[in-house]
């Protein structure tokens, strides 16, 4: 209890926590897409549902990873290497995530545009996955991430409580956003293609990274962020000239 009250009047401890707080919300909207695209597939009964119990159990599975923090760390260590290059449970866990990601989008975006299979359309809103299986694939995801943002959180800090408080706040964040975001990507047909765009560009920088090449972060989010602002601003064109249309 002493270690915590003087970790409470500590400026920099605040900071850390802050800044620590920024990176894993930042490092949560990879997970946010592929859940609200994932749970739109299911009726739309059970999506807000699957969406609390997905994020729910990914809080329980990155409180219980920071418990084994130890562990955790060592997940960098090398285990062999291929033509110079070593590699770590890290980085096979990174690629698996990435080609995973990788399968998902292109699949998705082969039956959005495919104009004679719409088994799993998105876009047509065909449930085309179970409720488990929904759960069952936004766990795996979240395993990759809750790996990868707590070796980030490692990186940062080495106090458990500011790690712990992190990540709460970032997936409350998650839990908050989850449904309004999903609505949104529901309601507009061309976000969903822009979305798979992005968990492509995601599992593209996943594969990389566990190959040893580093993908600045930062430029990833400022591509994502552009062709947000892009297609944004193609929706209002598109609503004013239907407006003027309806109007003429």
């Amino acid at each position: 209890m002493q270690g915590l009250i003087t970790l409470a009047q500590d400026p920099a401890a605040w900071v850390a926590l802050l800044t620590l707080v920024v990176m894993e919300v930042v490092l949560g909207i990879d997970n946010l897409i592929f859940i609200s695209i994932l749970t739109n597939k299911l009726p739309p009964e059970n999506r807000e549902r699957a969406r609390k119990i997905g994020i729910g159990l990914a809080l329980v599975m990155r409180l219980a990873l920071l418990g084994t923090v130890a562990w955790i760390v060592r997940l960098t260590t090398p285990i062999f290497e291929i033509f110079g290059h070593a590699f770590s449970w890290k980085d096979l866990i990174l690629i698996a995530g990435g080609l995973f990601l990788v399968w998902k989008a292109t699949k998705e975006i082969h039956h959005s545009v495919d104009p004679v299979d719409h088994k799993e359309d998105m876009v047509g809103g065909a449930a085309s996955i179970t409720f488990s299986a929904a759960i069952g694939q936004i766990l795996l995801l979240d395993l990759v991430f809750s790996i990868d943002s707590i070796i980030t959180a490692v990186g940062m800090t080495p106090h458990l409580p500011i790690m712990i408080v992190a990540v709460m706040s970032a997936v409350t964040v998650m839990l908050i956003a989850a449904t309004p975001l999903a609505n949104f990507i529901a309601k507009n047909p061309t976000i969903v293609m822009l979305a798979l765009g992005f968990l492509l560009m995601i599992g593209t920088t996943l594969i990389a990274e566990g190959m040893g090449f580093h993908v600045p972060k930062g430029y990833v989010y400022a591509a994502m962020a552009f062709s947000a602002l892009v297609e944004v601003l193609n929706m209002f064109a598109r609503k004013r000239k239907k407006s003027g249309n309806t109007t003429a």
